[in-house]
């Protein structure tokens, strides 16, 4: 397994970075000090493992593209423990190292939907890699939503985590649950922020 030096050096300068976009925060309590843990969530931009990041002091194990490990590039991604997808395939070597990740008490980190969602849907449909994983090894899934644009020196975006829970070990079910609760979170901070947006024009007018 990947030791991820890189990693732990780089979250301070990732909070940084993050501090810039002045991120909110919801429910980082759910968030273990120890364990293993599949965080599992929607995907907005390139800046979300970034986000992901800045949300605990452990290292997360990403599962990112394999395009990403050609040339110099490979040495960073190594470095920081990523974990290879080949979206082409069944991804059987990326499963394996994941479940050896979780097995040895670690954080995976995922983006079920597999790429950017650049489409007018909340969110497009999830790849079952999460939850098998979670089958697989036994581990609870930590959903979360991303929801708000990152612009700089503006409160714009907000991450927040649900409670963790156990998956049934029925991937179809696991999954349909899984896009339930990540789609729960995101519209549940969407109708707080409009509702705040509301407030504030009563209070102007």
């Amino acid at each position: 397994m990947k030791k991820a030096f890189l990693y732990k050096i780089l979250i301070p300068l990732d909070k940084l970075v993050m501090s810039i976009y002045r991120v909110k925060y919801l429910n980082k309590e759910y968030l273990p000090q120890e364990g293993p843990v599949i965080l599992a969530g929607n995907h907005t931009s390139h800046l979300d493992p970034l986000l992901l990041m800045s949300s605990t002091n452990r290292v997360i194990h990403f599962l990112g593209k394999i395009e990403l490990f050609k040339g110099p590039k490979k040495y960073f991604f190594n470095s920081v423990g990523v974990i290879p997808v080949d979206r082409k395939n069944k991804n059987p070597k990326a499963i394996k190292e994941s479940n050896e990740y979780l097995l040895s008490g670690n954080i995976i980190g995922i983006f079920p939907e597999g790429t950017i969602n650049r489409t007018k849907e909340i969110i497009m449909p999830f790849k079952k890699g999460a939850v098998k994983m979670a089958a697989k090894t036994n581990t609870q899934i930590i959903p979360f939503s991303i929801t708000g644009k990152y612009k700089p020196f503006r409160k714009s975006v907000t991450i927040c985590f649900g409670k963790p829970y156990n998956v049934t070990g029925e991937a179809e079910k696991d999954n349909k649950i899984l896009e339930d609760k990540i789609i729960k979170l995101i519209r549940s901070n969407i109708w707080k922020k409009n509702i705040k947006k509301v407030m504030y024009f009563l209070k102007v007018f």
